[in-house]
């Protein structure tokens, strides 16, 4: 079987990380994977920020973990994340984000980094906060968050699929 198929087949979300961050060289590849996902009219609506440094992951935390009113860590201890934006001029950005995401989440699998994919980037950055960071990064547009991809090495063994159902596909 291709490698590629092997490496979509076995990912799979982790909710349990090691503290190291990851190597330089992994990390750039997958945020380069991300920089070549389809995107609508090949317009590249979405924008990649990569957060390294710890204070500022745990301000994300803090504030991904307001939007659910919870005081745990949503990245699940992962020590750096990828956020997707995207820009809501396009007409297909969300879109263009999810595909930025998926991208990079098979990447990272193939490179035996582990994963998962954080939702609530849509609230977190239309939040003053959130906002007020994009601010700091010099970033300024009309964006969404699409998500966030936590990053690292998993703390335990990935868990087997789930059976695929039975009605997934229909063929006509």
């Amino acid at each position: 079987m291709a490698e590629t198929l092997i490496t979509l087949k076995t990912r799979r979300s982790c909710r349990a990380y090691k503290p190291e961050l990851i190597e330089e060289d992994k990390l750039n590849a997958i945020i380069e994977a991300g920089t070549y996902a389809a995107t609508g009219m090949g317009r590249q609506s979405p924008i990649i920020i990569a957060v390294t440094d710890r204070t500022v992951r745990d301000r994300l935390s803090r504030m991904n973990a307001a939007v659910m009113g919870a005081g745990s860590d949503p990245f699940y201890g992962a020590p750096e994340l990828l956020i997707v934006l995207a820009d809501r001029d396009m007409p297909t950005y969300l879109y263009d984000g999810s595909l930025v995401l998926g991208n990079m989440m098979n990447a990272a699998a193939d490179l035996g980094v582990a994963s998962c994919w954080i939702h609530r980037a849509k609230e977190e950055f239309e939040s003053e906060e959130g906002k007020a960071f994009l601010k700091e990064l010099g970033i300024e547009g009309n964006y969404e968050g699409i998500g966030h991809l936590i990053l690292g090495y998993a703390a335990k063994p990935a868990a087997d699929p789930a059976p695929r159902k039975a009605d997934y596909v229909y063929r006509v």
